[in-house]
């Protein structure tokens, strides 16, 4: 008979098999969900493939090359020329993948209500997500029959960004290094990586608002290159606190690695497509170089947040602050003992 699972040794073949990790309670094994975890992968993937669709048809002034909603003059499949192409491209994007959202949160439904109590709450995550592409296609179509009103254009860009973060979040929770790790370290220092983490991604989602609202006309470039220089710092410090604070870390190591190389092509991008709206201003149409760097600089900012969030995820995961791994002092014994 095989020996109980409260048994094994640490270094046992059995607890160090892939996919295979401890759950609550003694004698069970239960092996993470590689399915939906890939589906929510591609989810992301999809989502990305959108933030780019959805820019090119800000970038290619095309977001009234189809003055109806949800119909497409009236149609499902319009034909495909011009600003329509790029307007309608987008929206079949979209319904492709809201229903890949109904199907992630259904899974997830199902999968984490037979899970143990302290994991069902991921079932929410996906309806979460669902409320979420929701309200962006609902948001997408007032920007159309509202005649693009810049707050309603900036909360549909922004939002999107949001739920690309919600979706790749999931991907993270339901990985097999999510459900194995079991690594605890402390941190002296501060402010602490959770305070840190959280406080450079919410700059970040405030520069992307305010990147929207410039795209969307609703007011000058001058908040947004302030935010940039905020950012900027934000996540420099960041980096340099995983690297300074925990530099035997593979995972921080790589998350400050990553966030590095991001803003530094963020800041490029940023350069290149403001100077290229600068040189197309008296062009009659969005030229292509201008098209291009746009799209690329919005794309790679919704991978600064959506990294961001991530690394933040890890640092709660992995990163413990310095009196959570105190444990509480034995009480003394009274006189009377």
């Amino acid at each position: 008979m095989a020996p109980p699972f409260g048994s094994l040794a640490p270094g046992s073949a059995l607890l160090n098999t892939p996919r295979t990790i401890r759950a609550p309670g003694p004698g069970r094994l239960i092996r993470p969900n590689q399915n939906v975890h890939r589906f929510a992968v591609f989810t992301a993937c999809c989502t990305f493939f959108l933030l780019i669709a959805g820019a090119l048809v800000t970038s290619n002034d095309a977001g009234l090359s189809v003055p109806d909603w949800p119909l497409s003059y009236g149609s499902f499949m319009p034909p495909m020329i011009g600003g329509i192409f790029y307007e309608h491209g987008h929206r079949m994007i979209a319904s492709f993948v809201g229903m890949l959202s109904i199907v992630l949160a259904v899974w997830l439904w199902r999968v984490y209500s037979r899970r143990p109590p302290e994991e069902r709450w991921l079932r929410w995550m996906g309806v979460a997500a669902l409320g979420a592409v929701v309200a962006q296609g609902l948001l997408g179509g007032l920007t159309v029959l509202f005649f693009l009103p810049p707050a309603v254009s900036s909360a549909h860009a922004t939002l999107a960004q949001l739920f690309f973060s919600t979706v790749a979040s999931i991907a993270l929770f339901t990985s097999e290094w999510w459900e194995r790790s079991s690594l605890r370290v402390p941190d002296l220092r501060t402010p602490s990586l959770h305070v840190l983490s959280v406080a450079t991604a919410s700059a970040v989602l405030l520069q992307l608002i305010l990147g929207a609202a410039f795209r969307h006309k609703a007011f000058g470039i001058v908040p947004h290159l302030a935010g940039a220089v905020v950012v900027t710092g934000m996540i420099f410090w960041l980096a340099g606190a995983l690297k300074r604070r925990f530099p035997a870390i593979p995972e921080l190591c790589f998350a400050a690695r990553g966030l590095h190389i991001l803003i530094g092509v963020q800041l490029l991008l940023g350069g290149a497509a403001y100077w290229s709206r600068l040189y197309a201003a008296s062009f009659p149409q969005p030229i292509p170089v201008m098209v291009a760097l746009t799209v690329t600089h919005v794309v790679t900012g919704a991978l600064v947040l959506m990294s961001c969030v991530l690394v933040t995820l890890v640092c709660y995961r992995i990163v413990q602050p310095a009196e959570a791994m105190i444990p509480a002092a034995a009480p003394r014994p009274s006189a009377a003992d």
